[in-house]
């Protein structure tokens, strides 16, 4: 995790107050850029892998489940989009 990351963290974990709709957006824009980068390790880890077939496609399962989960948040922030609009 990146240090302005990590420092956004510690801010949310001090306060006890629901997210209001601006922090809520920040958390799942910030969750979905994790969950490209994830994507992007899995693909490229397992292109790379040569002498393991069952390790390759393990990797390959996980990129297909953060494709999903991205999807799921860009969905869900269109959703809060359209709500604002």
């Amino acid at each position: 995790m990146r240090e302005r990351e990590r420092e956004r963290e510690r801010e949310r974990e001090r306060e006890d107050g629901p997210l209001d709709p601006e922090e809520l957006k920040q958390v799942l824009t910030e969750a979905l850029e994790q969950e490209n980068e994830l994507l992007r390790t899995y693909v490229i880890a397992s292109e790379r892998i040569e002498d393991n077939e069952e390790l390759r496609v393990r990797l390959q399962n996980f990129a297909e489940g953060n494709a999903k989960r991205s999807r799921q948040l860009i969905e869900e922030l269109g959703a809060m989009k359209d709500a604002d609009e």
